[in-house]
């Protein structure tokens, strides 16, 4: 049989050791907190740190916004526009004749490529005007019969185009593409004085075409007074050469064109050629003045014409003024024998 030990109690210097080893070695223990309440904790530092993610991309977000607002109002970015918003008559246009090969072309070319370069529009009360890309807009329509894909158009939607800018970019973009003709150049400059963009021809042949020399200028300038004094009277204007207008220009200055009014008025030409023979046959009977008069510095003289009036009591009213006198015509309405003689009655006291 075993023997059993006897047990001894620990006497005050073992137990003060004992306290003092637990001292300097705190016992481990297992926390206390409750399961769920680890897990609450944790979802809450997963939260904040979901919200500091959020916030974070909530800025980049808010910049590529502002980025994005700055560039669509200033009309960097392409839109999407149904064709029927689309005025195309919002300024006049310069080219007046568009090549039927060319315009093929370019439906071709949209049709395989799409279009890479946006048409460009100003914002309207009604809509959308249009500035530039007048061929595109053109074939556009064409092809949205036989796609829907085609009833809209990209643009670049510019902010406050004024008139003068618009004239500006659309000749700068047709010089670049294709040469206007020597009549188109002459013409658009007229045009875009008549819609109050600039005050005299002068100013907008400057203004269109700065780029080019000054003789060139001094040739649109003789082309647009062809187009003051018969661009309502000839049928094929954007086939007159530059040779040939630079003449009759000539001509016109050294007459008023009141006799060449009253030729084409009365000739039905069916071609270009036919219709230049009538002019030319004009010009061999203009005689030239004994002692003309020396422009310096190479300047035709200059026509200006008044902005259209509309009457109240019906019609249009155009007033042309040259070096040598003014210009009055009523159109849309009926004048009597009786009213006229009354008019030039007003006209001379007016004078007086």
């Amino acid at each position: 049989m075993a023997k059993r030990r006897r047990l001894i109690a620990p006497d005050a210097s073992t137990l003060n050791a004992i306290e003092d080893g637990f001292a300097a070695k705190p016992l481990e223990t297992k926390s206390m907190i409750p399961p769920i309440a680890q897990v609450a904790g944790e979802a809450a530092a997963l939260a904040a740190m979901e919200q500091v993610t959020d916030r974070a991309a909530l800025i980049a977000a808010e910049a590529e916004a502002a980025k994005y607002h700055v560039a669509q109002t200033a009309g960097l970015v392409a839109e999407h526009i149904a064709l029927g918003e689309i005025d195309e008559d919002h300024i006049r246009r310069d080219r007046m004749v568009a090549n039927p090969t060319e315009m093929e072309e370019l439906e071709t070319s949209l049709r395989t490529s799409g279009l890479r370069t946006p048409i460009e529009v100003v914002k309207t009360p009604d809509g959308y005007g249009l500035i530039s890309g007048f061929r595109r807009l053109q074939a556009f329509k064409i092809l949205a019969q036989e796609n829907i894909y085609f009833e809209k158009i990209p643009a670049f939607v510019r902010p406050g185009y004024a008139s003068a800018d618009a004239y500006i970019n659309m000749v700068e973009e047709n010089e670049i593409r294709a040469d206007l003709t020597p009549y188109e150049r002459g013409r658009i400059s007229v045009l875009a004085v008549g819609q109050g963009a600039f005050n005299s021809v002068a100013d907008a042949v400057d203004a269109l075409f700065a780029s080019v020399s000054k003789a060139k200028r001094s040739k649109v300038r003789s082309f647009a007074l062809i187009h003051e004094m018969l661009g309502d009277l000839l049928k094929f204007p954007a086939n007159l050469s530059e040779k040939n207008g630079l003449k009759l220009a000539s001509g016109l200055r050294n007459n008023n064109g009141e006799d060449l009014r009253r030729v084409l008025g009365d000739v039905t030409p069916t071609d270009s050629r036919s219709e230049w023979a009538s002019i030319e046959a004009w010009l061999d009977g203009v005689a030239t003045p004994a002692n003309p008069t020396v422009n310096k510095g190479g300047r035709p003289t200059e026509v200006k014409r008044l902005p259209q009036s509309v009457m109240e009591a019906g019609g249009t009213l155009q007033v042309t003024l040259s070096a040598d006198g003014a210009k009055f015509e009523l159109k849309g309405r009926q004048i009597s024998e009786d009213m006229a003689a009354e008019i030039s009655k007003l006209i001379d006291q007016a004078l007086r």
